[in-house]
């Protein structure tokens, strides 16, 4: 089975909507700057059951997951996102779905990139501006109403013939302040009832997200978490199952992947751009954890 990612953008959105438009178009909207997700669970087997595949995303998702039960693969972590759940996926997110359980119903939006955006340089609410890959949070009824009601309201406005962009793009900033401040709040409680184990898992995770394209070695996280790398690896294979090694071997393989397939770059920029001391050597590394090497990859 082919399982390299594929870039699930506005352009691959419309494509796959665009062969059922009579069934689904009174629960979606899709321009190029906003896509909405109203219900149906039509459209959410359309957009993410048909991608078998892993795929990755250049733009940021949110979503109320109100019915259902899906199992899915995130950023390297496998969730499971049952109802009362609010979603965020920010750029650069890679997504392999599992399973899907139960009438699935969501509402949710994308806002790609020709969108624009309503906050200064600088002014991003904090879960926004790239020191999050993603979170999903079970969260209180009265979150989980309002994120509805921005939708609801989301939903009307672009219905309505020249709407006022403006007024979307306030919507928008409301939904992305309403996220960032449950997801503050979810830190916040997770810091007191969580494990000494579990938070140092969660923030080797985070980190690996964040740096493993450029940094390889165990000694540089142990080093910001300020660990011996014995006890981290420990921690990090008796929290998991697997080494702490392997899980920065994976974020840092699918980025190759996403590179090799989604640029026309050569291997040897790409080894560089990844911070391999020269292409031999990340040819050979590729090849021993995937198979193949990384030109063979790129011809499919």
């Amino acid at each position: 089975m082919d399982r390299r990612p594929k870039l699930m953008n506005y352009s691959r959105m419309k494509d796959l909507l665009a062969p059922h438009y009579a069934q689904v178009h009174d629960y979606s909207y899709i321009s190029n700057e906003l896509g909405i997700i109203y219900g149906d669970p039509r459209i959410f087997m359309l957009v993410i059951g048909q991608s078998q595949p892993p795929f990755v995303i250049d733009d940021y998702r949110m979503g109320v997951f109100v019915s259902g039960e899906v199992r899915i693969n995130i950023n390297l972590v496998e969730r499971r996102i049952t109802p009362g759940t609010l979603v965020f996926l920010g750029p650069g997110t890679i997504i392999s779905p599992i399973s899907f359980n139960g009438k699935i119903e969501v509402y949710g939006m994308g806002i790609f990139a020709d969108f624009p955006m309503p906050f200064a340089a600088g002014q991003m609410p904090s879960a926004f501006n790239g020191q999050v890959r993603d979170f999903q949070i079970k969260a209180s009824e009265s979150d989980i109403a309002t994120a509805r009601h921005i939708i609801d309201t989301i939903w009307h406005v672009v219905h309505q013939p020249g709407y006022n962009r403006q007024t979307v793009s306030s919507l928008v900033a409301a939904m992305m302040y309403h996220y960032d401040g449950a997801y503050r709040q979810h830190i916040d409680l997770m810091k007191v009832s969580q494990s000494r184990e579990q938070t140092i898992f969660d923030r080797f995770i985070y980190l690996v997200n964040q740096h493993a394209t450029h940094e390889h070695q165990i000694s540089f996280y142990a080093d910001r978490m300020c660990l011996t790398e014995r006890y981290l690896g420990t921690v990090i294979r008796q929290a998991s199952g697997v080494t702490a090694k392997e899980w920065i071997d994976r974020a840092l393989i699918t980025r190759i992947k996403v590179e090799l397939m989604h640029s026309d770059k050569a291997v040897a920029r790409i080894a560089d751009d990844l911070n391999f001391p020269n292409p031999s050597f990340f040819s050979k590394y590729f090849k021993r954890l995937v198979g193949i090497t990384p030109g063979e990859y790129r011809m499919g």
